[in-house]
């Protein structure tokens, strides 16, 4: 089959274009001719040789994709050859304490499709088979494999731990980002008053037509200043911060008293100074999120197409995936990279 790979831990320029052995599937996995990925910056890590688990090379990446089943294990009985089909990356064992109780983000084994395991950039990925899930009716095979990581790990934030409220003032960085777009259309659900931040003037007015109240470009303006005279000195009640080292020590600042601070990424860095005041003398509470349960997948994708629709920035062809993950880097997108394996 045709794939995007790697023989070595260097980076997207080591990635590859050729043919590798067509996955086989047991009882409990099906298989899936993949239509379309996305690209999130976990790729570049593991790329990178920053995940902290082995990976055996050579390695197909990826973790988010929409595809059509073409073949199913004799066990399988929630998916039949011919669906048209989303895959959830979430990995686990499914067998622990965790996993029976509807917490599979937490086990042990608990991984994205794409580190450790084979991921999606080919014409064929396997997954278990209670990690497909119908594509919802009106949405692309491009917009499909975009709602993966990016919107279950917002789901999880702003409503399992953040316990969003109607109302409520949330504060998502990096709000052209694949998740800052999710979360931004996800808070909108219950009427928050959206902050946000970016980098980039042209991304502004994208941002307000989404429906951000409040975009700040934090190059040129202090965005912990910013948010205080938004909220008249008060805080927010939900900050999102999937930026790292460059922005956690001031997010906890933009917080109210009382408010919930939600960290899941680094890409900024991830050793980081806090002044403990700003947590204890706010009451505040810090969660840390990685994506979310099956369960919230299954419950998130009942939104799509008509409360939720993803936002792409741009399609490449499997031939120019490097080109897409220069663009990654480049921060010059607004929503989702995507590739189409034809």
């Amino acid at each position: 089959m045709k794939a995007a790979f790697y023989e070595k831990l260097e980076g997207y320029k080591a990635i590859k274009i050729g043919d590798l052995p067509k996955p086989q599937i047991n009882e409990n996995e099906v298989l899936v001719n993949v239509k379309a990925f996305s690209l999130n910056h976990l790729d570049i890590w593991v790329m990178n040789g920053m995940y902290p688990m082995e990976i055996k090379l050579p390695h197909i990446f990826g973790s988010d994709a929409s595809g059509i089943v073409v073949e199913v294990g004799k066990n399988v009985k929630n998916i039949k050859v011919g669906d048209e089909v989303i895959v959830y990356s979430g990995l686990s064992c499914g067998y622990c304490e965790k996993c029976l109780s509807g917490k599979d983000n937490e086990c042990k084994e608990f991984r994205p499709l794409g580190t450790i395991d084979d991921g999606v950039s080919a014409e064929y990925v396997k997954v278990p088979a209670i990690n497909v899930f119908k594509k919802p009716e009106g949405l692309t095979f491009e917009e499909g494999a975009s709602i993966g990581i990016t919107y279950i790990t917002m789901r999880h934030s702003l409503i399992t731990r953040g316990k969003i409220e109607q109302g409520d003032t949330v504060l998502i960085h990096g709000g052209a980002s694949g998740v800052g777009t999710a979360g931004i259309q996800i808070a909108k659900l219950y009427n928050a008053k959206i902050i946000t931040t970016v980098g980039d003037d042209w991304k502004i007015p994208k941002l307000k037509e989404m429906g951000a109240d409040y975009v700040i470009n934090y190059k040129k303006q202090d965005f912990v200043k910013e948010v205080k005279e938004i909220t008249n000195g008060e805080g927010c009640d939900i900050v999102i911060d999937h930026i790292g080292a460059e922005s956690f020590s001031k997010s906890l600042s933009c917080a109210k008293k009382g408010g919930r601070v939600i960290t899941f990424g680094t890409t900024t860095g991830a050793e980081v100074n806090i002044n403990l005041r700003y947590i204890f003398g706010k009451n505040l509470t810090i969660h840390g999120v990685y994506m979310g349960t099956k369960s919230e997948f299954s419950k998130l994708l009942k939104l799509f197409p008509d409360k939720l629709r993803p936002v792409i920035d741009s399609v490449y062809p499997l031939e120019q995936v490097q080109k897409a993950y220069e663009k990654m880097l480049s921060r010059q997108f607004f929503g989702k990279i995507v590739v189409k394996v034809e």
